[in-house]
């Protein structure tokens, strides 16, 4: 999502249904005075439901607040921009209000309630559409599955709490039920209040609960990555992140937005080798790997080996990062994409890798010269001489001196020019 500062657009080839489950940010412009004005109008809504559910409302006293404080508060003077405007403002929020456990928790509460309140108010249509996109493993019951449980008088019950008229004479058939209608089977031990109500909509607002909950904390550790680093060290590890994310190995991570093992340690222990933290650490890696394999898979399959890497689990060792040569003696497997470019690179991709390093002219070619005779740490020295203008006498031996001396030929350049 990018703020700009003045500029109208419309947006309705980007419309979403009107009640979006906010998995992922839009590719959006906003105004920077609507970034502002939109997340105000929101937070009016949310302190509104808020204030009712203090005061003791009741349910259907709620729901009518609820929708009427959003028909209020988030209009739009284009109708194709009233949904964005929601999408906006939510994601807005939720940087705001994932920054505490305390705000995380009302900001929570509240927008699982608007939630609720909002697809209460659905057409059976839309609300079978957004069950869809849970893609919740019940499965509704067939017609002859139905007609099956109505003859053997199971449904009397749920007919009653439903509102259903008890039958006059023993032929449960009389039972009416809206074609609209939808049964679906789970187990009733997860969802003990449905046992109850036999209101699906708390099935739904947990699942949208839950994604939310996760979807915050995981903001939050982003924001801990942005601002601890790009703010305290923005200088000397954000521009290597990025980096290495799309050259030192391959091309190809940052648009799988995934490595397999090997790259994995090659990446994490260099990132611990020029000092960061475990928790950041987790942070990078799981905005990364999130967006393909998800957040919980992340927590079960990965955050382990980050853990491993920095002496807290298992042996406990104290793993250093590789050197050139470990890495020039490793050997990448199909998929992978780390190792030493100057040896596993075809010679297309080397020289468009360092054409983005900005190496140019006679430089070129002897960088390919020294790869092509294996004389790969000659040819990371002469790409190192070429970036900065500087002899390397000693050599490159380590990606992490490779790094540091990078920093120091960086620092004295900015110094001379202040």
């Amino acid at each position: 999502m990018q703020v700009v500062r003045s500029q109208t657009k419309s947006f309705i080839k980007d419309v979403v249904p009107t009640l979006p489950l906010y998995r992922s940010a839009p590719a959006l412009e906003v105004r920077l005075e609507e970034f502002e004005l939109f997340a105000l109008d929101r937070l009016r809504v949310l302190k509104g439901i808020s204030d009712g559910l203090s005061r003791g409302k009741k349910p259907d006293e709620m729901q009518k607040l609820a929708i009427e404080l959003w028909k209020t508060n988030m209009r739009h003077p284009q109708a194709s921009e009233v949904v964005n405007k929601g999408i906006i403002s939510h994601f807005v929020l939720r940087l705001v209000y994932c920054r505490t456990e305390d705000l995380r928790k009302w900001f929570l509460s509240m927008e699982t309630a608007l939630f609720r309140y909002r697809f209460m108010n659905e057409q059976p249509e839309p609300q079978r559409a957004l069950m869809e996109e849970f893609d919740l493993p019940y499965k509704a019951v067939s017609g002859s599955e139905l007609e099956v449980i109505i003859v053997s008088d199971k449904l009397v019950p749920v007919s009653r709490s439903l509102g259903a008229q008890s039958p006059p004479t023993v032929f449960p058939f009389t039972f009416s039920f809206a074609a609209s209608d939808i049964f679906f089977k789970l187990p009733f031990e997860e969802v003990p209040e449905l046992v109850a109500s036999r209101r699906v909509v708390s099935l739904v607002a947990t699942q949208f609960r839950s994604l939310l909950s996760k979807a915050l904390i995981l903001t939050n550790r982003l924001l801990k990555w942005t601002t601890t680093i790009a703010e305290q060290e923005k200088d000397r590890l954000t521009p290597i992140v990025v980096a290495l994310s799309s050259s030192y190995l391959g091309p190809d991570h940052s648009e799988d937005h995934h490595l397999k093992h090997g790259g994995r340690m090659q990446l994490g222990l260099f990132l611990k080798g020029v000092g960061l933290k475990l928790d950041d650490a987790l942070a990078f890696w799981k905005a990364e790997f999130s967006q393909k394999v998800g957040a919980e898979r992340f927590d079960k399959e990965y955050s382990y080996g980050i853990h491993h890497n920095y002496g807290r689990e298992g042996n406990r060792m104290d793993y250093t990062p590789y050197s050139c040569q470990k890495i020039i003696s490793s050997t990448p497997g199909v998929g992978d994409h780390h190792g030493c470019p100057y040896r596993y690179f075809s010679e297309e991709n080397l020289r468009a890798a360092l054409g983005k390093m900005g190496v140019t002219g006679r430089a070129v070619g002897d960088v390919m010269d020294k790869a092509k005779n294996r004389h790969y740490q000659l040819a990371c020295t002469l790409t190192f001489e070429a970036i900065h203008g500087s002899s390397c006498d000693a050599g490159i031996n380590h990606p992490n001196q490779y790094f540091n001396d990078s920093q120091i030929i960086i620092k004295s350049k900015n110094q001379s020019t202040a």
